[in-house]
């Protein structure tokens, strides 16, 4: 989509140089960024997912998997996007060996020309903006399959169970509801 979109630009990363093939070992920076969303979010969300699988409460079918987004997806959402504002307001220190300014993550994308940078933003044309999104999936409104979760909802509210507040209330539904669930096939 990125090559599709600048591809009637004229710029020095027009066309095919708007976008780079290739490992992500071979890219520092996003390779940093990873690092860091795994030690402040992810790998506490990865140990807990995995001592649900060892204690045999994941399977990994679609009813595991609905649940899990049921239970957990409000949550993981809500910490990656504190995540996200942590990382985009943090303060970054200027390389100056390297010609680049310092400055907070979210002025030097919205606002470059603040700290000496460059505004690159490109407009496009509406009909192939629509285009892209015909070829995407939009994120619907529910959080899993429209029956496991009409089934859920449903349940907690006949066994007068909490939605959950943080990540062990949510293993603790996740358990219930997939016992219950289990337990009615």
């Amino acid at each position: 989509m990125q090559v599709f979109l600048r591809r009637e630009h004229s710029d020095a990363f027009a066309c095919i140089k708007s976008f780079l093939y290739g490992r992500s070992t071979a890219n520092q920076r996003i390779e940093s960024w990873w690092g860091i969303l795994r030690k402040q979010s992810v790998q506490f969300w990865m140990n807990l997912f995995k001592s649900l699988q060892d204690a045999g409460h994941f399977s990994g079918d679609a009813l595991d998997k609905s649940l899990m987004q049921f239970c957990f997806l409000e949550l993981v959402q809500k910490e990656l996007d504190e995540v996200v504002q942590t990382w985009n307001t943090h303060r970054i220190r200027p390389a100056t060996s390297r010609g680049q300014s310092g400055g907070r993550p979210i002025l030097l994308y919205t606002a470059p020309q603040i700290s000496g940078g460059e505004d690159r933003l490109k407009l496009f044309n509406q009909e192939e903006v629509d285009l892209c999104k015909e070829e995407c999936t939009p994120k619907g409104q529910l959080p899993c399959d429209e029956t496991v979760y009409d089934l859920s909802t449903l349940l907690v509210q006949e066994n007068g169970w909490n939605t959950p507040k943080d990540a062990f209330e949510a293993a603790e539904l996740y358990t219930l509801l997939r016992e219950e669930i289990q337990n009615n096939l």
